[in-house]
């Protein structure tokens, strides 16, 4: 009896794509190895298509993009390319999105963070918000950084090597308490 894996519409997250400086081919065929809507900019259209990779949608202000057949134009809206696909990706009910950027902005996905579930790929890091009592195994040496400061900061299994940067202390779970809604940290891909 063979298993076989069926993939609902909006069961894997998003892909929103706004720049692929320094990130690895390998990485975005794992991003996209489950077919998740790809959203895109303009600029990232044209680089994507090179690549073979299928777009649903454009974040356009020009409207006349014709990169593929069956590509879907989200309008852009007060100037945000991230406030314009989070509000779409909101308002259609997906429950999760991965960003690929090459220009982080994290007051930008501020607004959305209660919304949905985000990772953002950037410089080589994977981010993203915990709430407190987070924990996580990961093997000894690994890094770990706040990309914000919360008050009432508590770590276990961690190591400070400088101002928000922390190591792994052995192989096994770290745990981060803090007071505060969230915080954004940053692990190395």
């Amino acid at each position: 009896m063979s298993s076989h894996h069926i993939v609902r519409e909006k069961q894997e997250p998003a892909l929103l794509v706004l720049g692929l400086d320094n990130f690895s081919d390998e990485l975005l065929g794992q991003l996209l190895e489950w077919s998740p809507t790809v959203i895109v900019t303009e600029p990232m259209a044209e680089k994507l298509n090179a690549y073979g990779i299928k777009i649903d949608w454009i974040i356009t202000d020009s409207g006349e993009e014709d990169i593929q057949s069956d590509v879907k134009q989200l309008p852009l809206k007060q100037g945000s390319v991230i406030s314009t696909a989070f509000d779409f990706l909101t308002g259609s009910n997906y429950s999760a999105v991965n960003v690929v950027t090459d220009d982080l902005q994290l007051p930008d996905y501020l607004p959305f963070l209660d919304k949905i579930n985000l990772v953002i790929f950037y410089n080589h890091q994977k981010i993203y918000t915990i709430t407190s009592g987070f924990s996580k195994w990961k093997p000894a040496g690994e890094f770990i950084e706040l990309l914000n400061q919360p008050d009432n900061l508590q770590l276990s299994g961690l190591e400070t090597v400088k101002d928000r940067l922390f190591k792994t202390a052995a192989d096994g779970l770290f745990v981060i308490r803090f007071d505060g809604p969230f915080l954004f940290i940053a692990e190395d891909i």
